[in-house]
């Protein structure tokens, strides 16, 4: 059986990335078919409400600072005990190349929070970044540059 929320999110990324219409409107299959690929009911329930509140929080995450260029984040002690120093490190990075800006950072580590992943690493922060920038419209450009990243280095890609 297959136990994390992490991995039913990732199941319905990688089959349903392009029909995320398909994702929100027919639940009630998603979840049956979900159950027949062998993931438990509690994580699939824990995954759509993950996803339901990624929704929920789309446009609600205020800005941080009023000029984004001379402001930190400080992160709280649940926030590095969970993120370690590679995935903070990479969070900058995004922000600094501009795939993130201070509302998606937040959702991404709001998001990276909600998972109940004792073994959380700087893959799965990818991943969750990827599928924040999913559900943020007018921000397809910084969604290519960020699937190219995740998605070049699954195994079995050659480049």
């Amino acid at each position: 059986m297959k136990e994390n929320v992490f991995d039913v999110l990732m199941y319905l990324f990688e089959n349903y990335m392009d029909e995320d219409a398909k994702l929100y409107s027919d639940t009630e299959s998603l979840k049956v078919e979900l159950k027949e690929a062998g993931f438990l009911h509690s994580e699939i329930n824990k995954a759509f409400d993950w996803l339901e509140n990624l929704t929920k929080l789309r446009g609600q995450v205020p800005a941080t600072s009023p000029n984004p260029s001379t402001s930190i984040r400080v992160y709280a002690p649940q926030e590095l005990e969970k993120l370690d120093v590679t995935s903070r490190g990479f969070l900058l990075f995004l922000e600094q190349v501009g795939v993130l800006d201070q509302q998606t950072r937040e959702l991404v580590i709001d998001r990276a929070m909600a998972l109940d992943s004792d073994d959380f690493d700087i893959d799965q922060l990818k991943w969750v970044v990827l599928m924040v920038m999913f559900n943020q419209p007018g921000r397809e450009e910084a969604l290519t540059w960020m699937e190219d990243m995740v998605l070049d280095e699954l195994p079995g890609n050659l480049h």
